[in-house]
């Protein structure tokens, strides 16, 4: 079946390829390309395809976004934050954009700045859940607990099958010594496939036996 889905997935790109040969200022083939390109895992062309994208269209923030999902899987943070930084210039309610923004100052340790934006990220797009669950994560790192619970749950609230969700809200409910409902939280995320943090784990039994 995984082969298949390789054949089907070659024929579809051949298909873009002849698409932008045919049509070079298709703003949308050459940002569908690069989406194809990087499910096949050819990152290198993807990037080269979005850059046209965007060459063709300056205001094209989606492809923008998407280049920069793959510069920040690449480690290039500060690649990531211009592209999703031009994003939100061009696009000024584009939720996925200021969500971006929030991970990538989280991955910096810029606390406050990743708030900031995961909130900008949430008021265009109150149901966008990665945007609750980072924030949770972020709140918590800050020691506001009372914030961080209201936050996983609001991603909860969404998603209730999310395992990130409940292991987020279980760390969040342990720093508030909420243990036994951090407990079930925590076991539901283990249920829901989540590799939980062993000495987490083990801490949090400590409290509920």
């Amino acid at each position: 079946m995984t082969e298949q889905k390789h054949e089907d997935l070659e024929t579809v790109i051949e298909e873009l390829e002849k698409k932008c040969a045919e049509h070079p200022e298709s703003v949308m083939a050459h940002h569908h390309l690069g989406l194809v390109y990087m499910k096949a895992g050819r990152i290198e062309d993807a990037i080269a395809s979005l850059e046209k994208a965007i060459e063709v269209d300056p205001l094209n923030g989606d492809s923008m976004i998407n280049l920069g999902a793959i510069h920040f899987g690449q480690g290039d943070l500060e690649k990531a934050l211009k592209l999703n930084e031009e994003a939100v210039r061009v696009q000024p309610e584009s939720a996925q954009a200021y969500a971006n923004l929030g991970l990538i100052w989280q991955q910096q340790s810029e606390l406050e700045k990743a708030i900031e934006n995961y909130e900008k990220a949430l008021q265009y797009d109150p149901k966008l859940v990665t945007a609750w669950l980072n924030l949770t994560s972020v709140l918590t790192m800050k020691g506001e607990d009372d914030r961080a619970v209201k936050a996983a749950k609001k991603g909860l609230e969404i998603d209730p099958d999310s395992a990130l969700g409940h292991n987020n809200l279980a760390v969040a409910l342990y720093f508030k010594q909420e243990f036994a409902e951090a407990y079930k939280h925590m076991q539901r995320a283990k249920e829901l496939g989540y590799s939980v943090d062993p000495n987490f784990s083990a801490k949090l039994q400590e409290h509920v036996s």
